[in-house]
């Protein structure tokens, strides 16, 4: 799989009732998301960010945050300064779901454009 093919799906809501991606799944997935790791026992999917600042990690932190509101699938943020770590899971299922990898690869896909400037945003 194509991380273009990835971001260009959007998130599905999961209610629950299926089962998480078998570990060898994840992995398939994983593949194109490349930078993120598969993380307990390939029920996680992680990254860490590095940022010149600590304005600049908020910066991202804040696209983040309204990706995810648009896609209506949220990763577990923990911000250190100028580092940024992204867990990415679905709590419904208590495992990883194809959405965790389209959000991974939007997230990506965030760094590949510069922020718009605040003044400029809608």
């Amino acid at each position: 799989m194509d991380p273009h093919e990835l971001s260009a799906k959007t998130c599905v809501p999961c209610r629950g009732g299926v089962p998480p991606l078998p570990e060898e799944k994840a992995r398939e997935y994983a593949a194109a998301t490349p930078g993120w790791t598969l993380a307990e026992n390939g029920t996680r999917l992680f990254r860490r960010f590095e940022f010149a600042d600590f304005k600049a990690a908020m910066e991202f932190v804040n696209r983040v945050a309204d990706l995810a509101e648009e896609e209506g699938h949220h990763p577990d943020i923990c911000i250190h300064w100028n580092k940024v770590e992204l867990t990415l899971w679905t709590h419904k299922i208590g495992g990883l779901h194809e959405n965790d990898f389209i959000l991974a690869a939007k997230i990506d896909r965030l760094l590949e454009s510069p922020p718009v400037p605040s003044d400029v945003a809608g």
